[in-house]
């Protein structure tokens, strides 16, 4: 097990590092382009052989040879009910849209931006009074506790990907004519 990020001094690296988890960072900044990051980060990582790679709170794109190695295996989070407001600003653009429901989507990773098989979600009501921050901070709360119970069973649980299904246990969903 172990805590990455590609920015230094975050309070995610300070835990682990109280618990005796190993951590690294990786800054896109220490390499001269996103292909040398991406074989770094893909090093970096393939170190400590992880049957699971979460990528929470991180905001930057993994490239080809990350996916290549941990594809099917790469988890994130966002802050909407995906398909809908992908991208770095889904609460702000479901308020603009006027959504009465919004929420968060756990995926696994795929090339596109927040576009992989779903794993779960979580609805959050929009309230009249909701602003940006306070839908994101309420979004955020939800967000924390999808990941935590479903990165908890998928740790647990095989699980294969088939069409864009996740199924549990390995077992691929019977046919439907």
């Amino acid at each position: 097990m172990a805590v990455g990020s590609d920015r230094p001094g975050i309070e995610g690296l300070a835990r682990a590092e109280r618990a005796g988890i190993a951590t690294f960072v990786e800054r896109l900044g220490d390499h001269p382009d996103r292909a040398a990051w991406d074989q770094a980060l893909t090093d970096a990582v393939a170190v400590h052989d992880p049957d699971l790679v979460v990528l929470a709170g991180f905001m930057k794109l993994t490239g080809p040879r990350f996916l290549a190695r941990f594809g099917g295996r790469v988890l994130n989070t966002h802050p909407a009910l995906s398909p809908a407001f992908p991208g770095m600003h889904g609460p702000r653009d479901a308020l603009a849209y006027g959504v009465k429901i919004t929420g968060a989507t756990l995926f696994v990773v795929d090339e596109g931006v927040d576009t992989g098989p779903i794993v779960a979600q979580v609805a959050v009501p929009v309230l009249g009074g909701d602003d940006e921050t306070t839908l994101h901070e309420r979004i955020k709360v939800s967000e924390r506790a999808m990941l935590v119970e479903w990165v908890g069973r998928l740790a647990r649980e095989s699980f294969t990907i088939h069409d864009r299904a996740i199924v549990l246990g390995g077992a691929h969903p019977a046919p439907t004519t």
